[in-house]
């Protein structure tokens, strides 16, 4: 898929851009692949709905080892040859994959935040693809235009407790709230196989599924040129624990493949 230059300046300005129908033919291997992540899920997998709240809002990571509809989806659909045009970058490199599920009637809200904080690697050239495999309309993920060039990062926080991830760090902003602040809210509905596109220091979050359809979503984040690791001040999540790589470096290609230029 060729993007227009619209959408490539859209998700440099604003930080996020819908690109309808991206993995439109992929849509029954996602769904397949989200029941088995389902049925069995991996070392990472969490239940995040809490004390107050209905429904379950289920999600899981790093599990396209495991999960050939997902390694299918990662590695022979557009998306690595799409991502190196919103990047402009020459290569794409696989950083992980995510299944995120809210179950009809989930009143639990997605938080707002920003992935980078989370994340063990920085750069200017990252994207991640979010796709449901349901019709969405208010659960669908919101962001904020222009929030990845904020000149400070936003303070990670535990989507289950709403503690700060990393205790005592005074590097970051506080979680603000978009809404009630006025700032510039996009939103899109999306029908199953289309790809919202967003890079990962976008402030974005999703509402609550208070409808009486499934909510089921497989993201991908993919890295480019300048992506590299980087020391955070506690646990980060992914984990990856002994990776063995040094502040500086590129990821190792042997745990994070390199999708393009494809071999």
């Amino acid at each position: 898929m060729r993007l227009t230059q619209a959408t490539i300046d859209a998700f440099y300005k604003d930080g996020a851009v819908l690109i309808k129908g991206l993995l439109h033919n992929q849509v029954d291997l996602l769904r397949a692949g989200i029941d088995k992540n389902m049925q069995e899920p991996g070392p990472y997998a969490a239940e995040n709905v809490t004390e107050g709240h209905t429904g379950r809002f289920f999600d899981d990571y790093c599990n396209w080892p495991r999960i050939s509809q997902f390694e299918q989806v990662v590695f022979q659909s557009q998306l690595a040859e799409v991502a190196a045009q919103l990047m402009q970058s020459q290569s794409v490199q696989l950083f992980h994959d995510h299944v995120l599920v809210k179950e009809p009637g989930t009143s639990q809200p997605t938080p707002w935040h920003q992935d980078s904080p989370y994340y063990f690697v920085e750069g200017k050239q990252t994207v991640s693809f979010w796709c449901p495999v349901d019709p969405v309309t208010d659960a669908t993920l919101r962001f904020v235009a222009g929030s990845h060039k904020w000149p400070k990062p936003v303070l990670p926080i535990r989507w289950a407790s709403a503690e700060d991830f990393y205790a005592g760090e005074d590097t970051y902003m506080p979680v603000p709230d978009p809404d009630a602040e006025g700032m510039s809210v996009l939103e899109w509905a999306m029908q199953p196989g289309d790809v919202v596109a967003f890079d990962f220091r976008t402030l974005h979050g999703a509402r609550a599924n208070t409808s009486d359809q499934r909510r089921r979503a497989f993201s991908v984040r993919l890295l480019g040129d300048d992506a590299r690791y980087v020391e955070r001040p506690g646990r980060t999540s992914p984990p990856f624990p002994d990776h063995q790589m040094q502040a500086g470096q590129k990821l190792r290609e042997d745990w994070f493949p390199m999708l393009y230029p494809r071999a």
